[in-house]
């Protein structure tokens, strides 16, 4: 017998189809803020999921909103959800959740800071044009922080 791995058990990872899963933009204080002549500062906030669809099927998601403000005004704030649906199978054990949680995230990121420079530009605001991110050290500090969460006592 040949330790060789069979066809259909050779590792599958496809992307199926990327989307835009929701989008929201809010905008508080317009026109008056569009008179403002102070930079805004941006706060940024994120968040990554996943959940299983079918046998070997996934979605993955990378939850980001952007808030501007000028002083303690807000001049908007943008909340995009980007999705990808993922073929994954035969993956190694200890390898699918890096594979959701890093890759997927990776692959799907450029199209969500595209989406919101768009909008950001379409709101009638010079583009927010979002850093890259370390998806294997946001994963690495998130499942750290939940093994914290974890280990502290109930109060």
């Amino acid at each position: 017998m040949s330790d060789q791995i069979q066809p259909e058990q050779q590792p599958v990872f496809n992307i199926q189809r990327l989307y835009l899963k929701d989008m929201s933009l809010e905008q508080p204080n317009s026109p008056a803020i569009f008179l403002e002549q102070e930079a805004p500062s941006i706060e940024v906030q994120l968040d990554v999921g996943n959940d299983k669809l079918a046998d070997g099927i996934y979605e993955a998601t990378i939850t980001i909103t952007v808030t501007a403000k000028i002083g303690d005004k807000v001049a908007f704030l943008v909340e995009c959800k980007q999705a990808g649906i993922f073929e994954a199978r035969n993956i190694p054990d200890g390898q699918m959740e890096p594979l959701l949680g890093i890759a997927c995230p990776n692959i799907i990121y450029p199209y969500l800071r595209a989406n919101i420079a768009d909008t950001v530009t379409r709101a009638g605001f010079p583009p927010i044009h979002l850093t890259e991110i370390n998806f294997e050290v946001f994963y690495h500090q998130r499942r750290e922080a939940m093994a914290e969460g974890a280990s502290q006592p109930v109060q």
